[in-house]
């Protein structure tokens, strides 16, 4: 009885794990556009440009509002 629950158990997680694994790059690519969706937006205003590069999309992607202006700042006035 008790190999069924671990079993059971086991399989639950490796499912899980599995999920996640295959999620992660279909979220990150969702990301990613999004990102080079609103860095696009900011290079059509023309305060900032902001060269559009996989990495600086996901980099707003993933971070959003604070990572467009850490973003901004490093590239314009560190850089």
């Amino acid at each position: 009885m008790i190999e069924i629950i671990v079993g059971l158990v086991a399989g639950l997680l490796i499912i899980t794990a599995l999920k996640f694994f295959i999620e992660l790059p279909f979220k990150l690519i969702l990301n990613s556009i999004i990102g080079a969706a609103i860095l696009w937006l900011v290079n059509l205003t023309g305060i900032i440009m902001i060269k559009i590069t996989f990495v600086h999309a996901l980099i707003v992607g993933l971070f959003g509002i604070p990572g467009l202006i850490l973003l901004a700042i490093y590239l314009n006035f560190i850089k």
